[in-house]
C-alpha cells in the first residue's frame, strides 16, 4: 500500500479570492464542493488538486512549501509575473541575488511562489506547476519516497526529489537548515491511502517516522501527521 498525493491545501482568509488568483495563473477550473471546498482541478492525469480552506489567522513567518512555475520562454516567464501581478501577487524579496533567474513572488495572502526562468532543465517537461518545493531534509525526501512510493529523481547534498513514474510535478526539498515554523503549516500536502484502507495506512506511515498531531484540520475525520522534520501533512478519507 502507498498513499496518493491528493492536493496540496493552502489556508486562506478568502478561499475564493486566492482560488481565482491562482486559477488566472495556472489556467485551472475553479470547483466549489461542499465536501472538498473551494479547489482547483488537477490539469491531467499526473495532477493534483490545488484547495483553499479557510483559516482567519495571519501568515506570519515563511512557508515551508510552495510552487515553483515552468517558462517555456523568456517572453513566457515575462508574461507569467505580468499576469499574477495584474490578478494582485507583488515581488518579494526572500533572500534572491540581483543574478538569480527566478522571480520570487507572492499571491494576494502573501505566500511565496517562484517563476522559474527558461531553459531550466530539472523541471523541462513537468508542466506549469514544475514542483512542489518544500522545506525539509535528505530523511524527509525518504520519507515521501516510500510514502507515496515514488522514485528519487534526484539525491545530491542534501538536497532531494521524487517524481511520480507518471510525470507530472515533481516534489523537493531543499536540506537543511529548516526554516522556523509557528506551529501551523498554512500550505501541506494531503494524501489518501491508494488502498483503502486508512488506518493500515496511517500505520504504515507512523512506522516509516511520521507522527500523529491530530484530527479535524478540514473535517471531523481528518487524521492529521507530521513527517519526520515535524511539517504537517493530512491523511483523508474517500
Amino acid at each position: 500500500m502507498t498513499s496518493h498525493l491528493f492536493a496540496i491545501s493552502v489556508d486562506a482568509a478568502d478561499p475564493l479570492r486566492l482560488a481565482r488568483f491562482w486559477s488566472g495563473v495556472l489556467g485551472r477550473e475553479i470547483v466549489d464542493d461542499p465536501r472538498e471546498g473551494v479547489a482547483l482541478l488537477p490539469d491531467g492525469d499526473t495532477g493534483f488538486r490545488v484547495r483553499f480552506l479557510p483559516n482567519p489567522d495571519p501568515k506570519t513567518t515563511q512557508n515551508r512549501v510552495h510552487f515553483d512555475l515552468t517558462s517555456g520562454s523568456p517572453q513566457d516567464q515575462r508574461e507569467t509575473v505580468a499576469r499574477a501581478l495584474a490578478l494582485g501577487g507583488r515581488h518579494i524579496d526572500i533572500g534572491q541575488g540581483p543574478d538569480d533567474g527566478q522571480v520570487v513572488l507572492a499571491d494576494p495572502e502573501g505566500n511565496e511562489f517562484c517563476v522559474i526562468e527558461a531553459g531550466n532543465t530539472f523541471l523541462a517537461g513537468c508542466g506549469p506547476i514544475g514542483a512542489v518545493n518544500c522545506d525539509g531534509t535528505r530523511a524527509v525526501g525518504y520519507f515521501w519516497r516510500e510514502a507515496l512510493g515514488w522514485p528519487l529523481v534526484w539525491d545530491q547534498d542534501e538536497e532531494t526529489a521524487i517524481q511520480s513514474p507518471r510525470g507530472g510535478a515533481k516534489v523537493t526539498w531543499s536540506g537543511p537548515p529548516l526554516m522556523p515554523s509557528d506551529g501551523r503549516d498554512r500550505v501541506h500536502l494531503d494524501v489518501v491511502p491508494s488502498g483503502g484502507d486508512r488506518d493500515a495506512e496511517i500505520d504504515r506511515l507512523l512506522a516509516l517516522g511520521a507522527t500523529r498531531v491530530g484530527v479535524g484540520r478540514h473535517t471531523a475525520d481528518d487524521v492529521v501527521l507530521a513527517d519526520p522534520d515535524g511539517t504537517e501533512f493530512c491523511v483523508l478519507s474517500r
